[in-house]
């Protein structure tokens, strides 16, 4: 079987999806050998090129053969680089569903380099900073927090206390890194009962 056949088959049965490197495909024949059957299975249009040195098989939808999307690919590249890769501000809300507004430009806080990258004819700006947690779901919620901001404090609260309290106590360890009324939020919900869980204990008493 041709390395280029081999590829597609071996892309079709994986069970995690999402953009590949060359070098993830050495099992399958020598450096230069894969790249030119990804370049010729680009060309053929059996796969997309989504960034730089990085292909992925196209979704089929209504709309025709699209590429993964954006924050597909960036999951898979962080995931293969090594990275902590989460949306900031507003598009951290938009996807927890807590804004619906989609932002004009996709920026992403990175624990690698700044820099920007090319993905599916998007352009995805990067910004160096320390991550907020230990995993990227929290970073995102933290991040999400980060932009609804102390004005409303008491949704924050909310969310907070909606995590098991092992998780918010994994949250706690990193309170040196917020803002301080962030902080604060943080430890009194891995710290202290909720408002609810109060109510209920003195009801008990």
């Amino acid at each position: 079987m041709a390395i280029a056949d081999q590829i597609l088959a071996f892309l079709k049965g994986r069970d995690r999806q999402g953009p590949v490197c060359a070098k993830q495909l050495l099992h399958l024949g020598s450096r230069a050998a894969v790249d030119q059957a990804l370049s010729r299975l680009a060309q053929r249009k059996k796969l997309m090129r989504v960034a730089r040195g990085f292909y992925a098989l196209p979704v089929k939808s209504r709309f025709g053969e699209l590429p993964p999307s954006a924050a597909e690919i960036i999951t898979a590249l962080a995931r293969q680089r090594g990275e902590r890769i989460s949306p900031v501000g507003a598009a951290a809300a938009n996807a927890l569903g807590l804004k619906t507004q989609v932002p004009l430009r996709s920026v992403y806080l990175t624990s690698g380099r700044s820099r920007r990258l090319r993905v599916s004819g998007e352009t995805i700006e990067l910004r160096h900073a320390a991550s907020l947690a230990e995993n990227a779901q929290h970073e995102q919620l933290l991040r999400a927090i980060e932009w609804l901001g102390i004005k409303r404090l008491q949704q924050v609260r909310a969310m907070l206390n909606s995590l098991p309290l092992r998780e918010r106590r994994e949250l706690a360890e990193r309170a040196a890194l917020m803002p301080d009324w962030m902080a604060e939020a943080v430890s009194e919900a891995a710290h202290n009962p909720s408002p609810q869980k109060a109510k209920a204990k003195n009801r008990r008493l």
